[in-house]
């Protein structure tokens, strides 16, 4: 049932059905939106942040492992949301899979947004400009250090997109805008998208809109944004969590200059934490353990005597065994580290493997 408090709010479309082949190994058995942030999967967030906002009404496009994202959230119900999925059983790409589902959209302005980002922006600023400009199309931009691995976009002094390339080899800007994958639309646009055929925002839609003269505007966000889309961009984002550089929402019941402790947490004698640092419910560490800076630890894990873990994120039910070092490492759910073992340089542990 929609939530009537918030029935004037947009719809919004969640591209969620990418492979996620640059997490790779941990996207083995877990779909990318479920990868988790600071102990909650990261599309659990994104839902938070726009409730809190008043957006109410998700529809979830899904491909990889289905099944684990419906559920964990279901229709919405424990988030007081509303969600609707549409299941790909080949890859339409970003725009073609929002044309499976147009008849969702075909009543008034709505907004679509990547799961590849991570951010706290507040959405209704977008949908605000985007009414003050009447534009057709807007594109939220976020101002990095180079545009090369996104879309390099040029905006007039109003706004309007006057360039986009998507994804350019070469960049000649010093402060390039990225187009983050967040955009919101007039229904008339979904008419411009062809049906049962790939077609993807960036290389398609972008450039067909710019070519026809449509009002096309972009909207430079000084809110954080990251894209989420390598180990490395991964590590960040849960670091930048930690240092709260990002608004997430965490379920701690102690907070005490950087060290985040979630209920029933375990710290044996002579445990030192390093902030920042958080450590999951039900985890337990043992005597002369020491974790930190940077290590974000999940739920029931056990880590062992003397161990020493630092920029470091471990997932739900680990299990790390005594004299362990740990530094640099991303530890998904389940493994066991046996006793004396150094990782170290960005070692990626899974348990689980591609079939």
């Amino acid at each position: 049932m929609r939530n009537e408090k918030n029935k004037g709010a947009a719809k919004i479309m969640v591209l969620a059905a990418g492979r996620g082949t640059r997490l790779r190994p941990l996207t083995y058995r877990v779909p990318k939106p479920m990868i988790p942030i600071a102990n909650k999967p990261a599309l659990e967030h994104f839902f938070l942040n726009l409730k809190e906002q008043g957006f109410s009404d998700f529809m979830c496009n899904l491909y990889a492992f289905p099944e684990k994202i419906r559920d964990y959230f279901a229709e919405g119900e424990k988030l007081g949301i509303n969600i609707k999925y549409s299941i790909e059983r080949k890859l339409l790409g970003s725009a073609g899979g929002l044309k499976k589902v147009e008849n969702y959209f075909k009543d008034s302005t709505f907004a679509v947004i990547s799961g590849d980002g991570f951010t706290d922006m507040d959405l209704r600023e977008v949908l605000k400009f985007h009414r003050k400009k009447k534009s057709f199309a807007t594109m939220v931009l976020k101002e990095v250090d180079s545009a090369l691995p996104f879309g390099f976009t040029r905006i007039s002094s109003s706004g309007r997109i006057k360039k986009f390339i998507e994804k350019p080899r070469i960049s000649t800007l010093t402060s390039p805008a990225a187009n983050t994958g967040i955009y919101v639309f007039e229904p008339a646009a979904l008419k411009l998208i062809p049906k049962d055929r790939f077609y993807d925002f960036g290389h398609d839609l972008w450039p067909k809109l710019l070519r026809l003269g449509y009002p096309i505007y972009g909207f430079e966000t000084k809110a954080y944004w990251c894209d989420v889309g390598d180990l490395e961009a991964y590590r960040q984002t849960v670091f930048d969590v930690l240092d709260g550089k990002v608004k997430a929402h965490l379920d701690v019941s102690s907070k005490e200059k950087g060290v985040l402790l979630e209920k029933n947490v375990i710290l044996g004698k002579n445990v030192k934490i390093i902030p920042p640092c958080l450590i999951g419910e039900n985890t337990r560490v043992a005597s002369g353990s020491r974790v930190g800076p940077y290590v974000s630890i999940g739920k029931n894990s056990k880590i062992g005597a003397s161990v020493s873990v630092k920029n470091s994120i471990i997932w739900d039910n680990v299990l790390i065994d005594k004299n362990v070092r740990i530094k640099n490492c991303i530890i998904a759910y389940n493994a066991k580290i046996k006793e004396s073992i150094t990782l170290y340089g960005g070692a990626v542990i899974s348990t689980e493997e591609e079939k």
